[in-house]
């Protein structure tokens, strides 16, 4: 089956939320330079491009990256496309008919089509889920939400919405690359860096195509 990388790839100029650490990509060795090996130093923050966030996050005594679900991580997905501007709400989600039982949700959003463009600037009005909208995906059963841009929660309030996901043991995975996925059924894989105790890590995320995605 066709395997679909919907991570954001890394380099310098890829945009990150303000005030986060800027990304620095530096080879500290090289083989052109004549060293033994060629060797990469990396820094960057936790939650630099397609990420995984912990319940740290914004819930005190929440556990981190590494004690996350790896069977959450791992499973059936549904990607739902959302046409329209604006926060996804729980009015909005009611509209879209999610089917029963489904447990791993990612929203396309008109964000991804910053991602197929050229355009680094960060954009403070990117779709994300309001706090009713992640009350509604709670209730409904989901294990696990993906959003296509750096943030489930809006840029002017970003905790109550992840107090609610995280509260409630929602693992939520942000900026996916969802561009080039069809709405439908996946097999989904979303594997953070095990990094201890921490809030957050990278990932990387691939959606695999299934016989029928109806």
């Amino acid at each position: 089956m066709p395997i679909h990388d919907i991570s954001l790839p890394i380099s310098e100029s890829l945009t990150v939320w303000p005030g986060d650490p800027a990304i620095g990509i530096e080879q500290v060795s090289h083989l052109d330079r004549g060293d033994l090996a060629t060797v990469t130093r990396l820094d960057m923050g936790a939650h630099t491009g397609t990420h995984v966030d912990a319940p740290i996050h914004f819930v005190s005594g929440g556990s981190g990256v590494d004690r996350l679900d790896l069977e959450v991580l791992v499973g059936p997905a549904l990607v739902v496309h959302v046409q329209t501007p604006g926060h996804l709400s729980a009015a909005t989600l009611k509209q879209m008919e999610i089917p029963a039982g489904v447990e791993r949700i990612l929203f396309r959003t008109i964000n991804s089509d910053r991602w197929a463009g050229s355009d680094n600037t960060f954009d403070r009005e990117f779709v994300a889920i309001t706090p009713d909208g992640a009350r509604w995906l709670v209730e409904h059963g989901i294990r696990l939400v993906g959003i296509d841009y750096l943030s489930v929660a809006p840029f002017d309030g970003p905790a109550p919405t992840h107090r609610e996901l995280l509260g409630a043991g929602v693992i939520a995975v942000e900026g996916l690359d969802l561009s080039q996925i069809a709405p439908g059924f996946y097999q989904f894989v979303c594997l953070p860096l095990r990094i201890e105790g921490s809030d957050g890590a990278p990932a990387r995320a691939i959606l695999i195509d299934v016989e029928d995605r109806v």
